[in-house]
């Protein structure tokens, strides 16, 4: 069955929402609008309708004339989106950590660190340049001697930053996402990897929640996030943190790494490492004594 989608780019927020909800009434209407800002600095939104039928071309028009906008209508052919990602996304090797699909559990390498994420939960493979870089800081902090008794992973999407975690220490781990379904996903994931019990999960924004609260101070905390909450939590994270103890940052686009890095340095957190995969960076700050 195919399916249609149209897209456009407006300037701003109150432009890409008020356009957003027009999209909403259109007959036929959408079985889907979705409103993103795009993450470049541009302040350029993207505006998409999903739609079962071919959406119609006259609505479209009224709504480019009156937003100004520019729609492009493409066809979405029906795809089992399971099976194509577990035929395109391959296993990732992280340091010691093997990141793996369940159809590639026999190229498991001898003495790798398995963490296994299934491709129908595919935010947080691995495969995107954060996740990775994360998990080679990791590696990095691990392989110097450090351990950590206690670890926060702060918008854990598929939580395996913290699964990782657990993989290297008998620490106290607890991860946390602002979304119920990417902290249902990490407790399913937890249990398929063998730490159920290992790791507690929470929906909390940032380090908002009794249970982080209760687990601090932390020795390590992630936070593959955006710059934007990145720079809000940077307080909070410092006065979570031990003296001595780790910062794992991404979501940060290459060019906003020197803002990042200063703002953290203000609240005692600085740089030891700088890890940079295609467009993303990856910071590991240490907290002074």
């Amino acid at each position: 069955m195919i399916s249609y989608s149209a897209f456009t780019t407006v300037t701003g927020k109150p432009a890409a929402e008020a356009l957003g909800e027009a999209l909403e009434n259109m007959n036929p209407e959408p079985t889907g609008v979705g409103v993103f800002e795009v993450e470049d600095g541009s302040g350029l939104w993207e505006v998409a309708g999903y739609f079962t039928e071919a959406p119609d071309k006259g609505g479209l028009a009224l709504l480019e004339a009156m937003h100004g906008a520019s729609f492009v209508v493409s066809e979405i052919p029906e795809t089992d989106w399971v099976a194509k990602v577990k035929r395109e996304l391959a296993p990732v090797e992280a340091g010691r950590f093997f990141v793996y699909g369940s159809h590639d559990a026999d190229k498991l390498p001898e003495g790798a660190e398995p963490l296994l994420i299934e491709a129908a939960m595919a935010f947080g493979t691995g495969h995107h340049g954060t996740t990775l870089g994360c998990l080679r800081a990791l590696d990095h902090i691990a392989t110097e001697g450090f351990v950590a008794q206690t670890v926060a992973d702060i918008g854990c999407g598929t939580a395996v930053l913290a699964m990782g975690a657990a993989r290297l220490w008998p620490a106290k781990i607890i991860a946390s996402d602002i979304d119920q379904v990417a902290v249902d996903v990490a407790l399913a994931n937890a249990e398929a990897n063998g730490l159920a019990g290992r790791i507690d999960c929470v929906e909390a924004a940032g380090l908002d929640h009794p249970d982080l609260a209760a687990a601090a101070p932390y020795d390590l905390i992630f936070a593959n996030i955006l710059k934007g909450p990145l720079l809000a939590l940077a307080p909070d994270i410092a006065a979570n943190l031990t003296s001595g103890g780790h910062a794992i940052l991404s979501g940060i686009l290459n060019e906003q790494a020197e803002e990042v890095i200063a703002v953290y340095s203000q609240v005692g957190i600085n740089l030891t490492r700088k890890d940079v995969i295609g467009d993303w960076s990856t910071l590991l700050l240490s907290k002074s004594a």
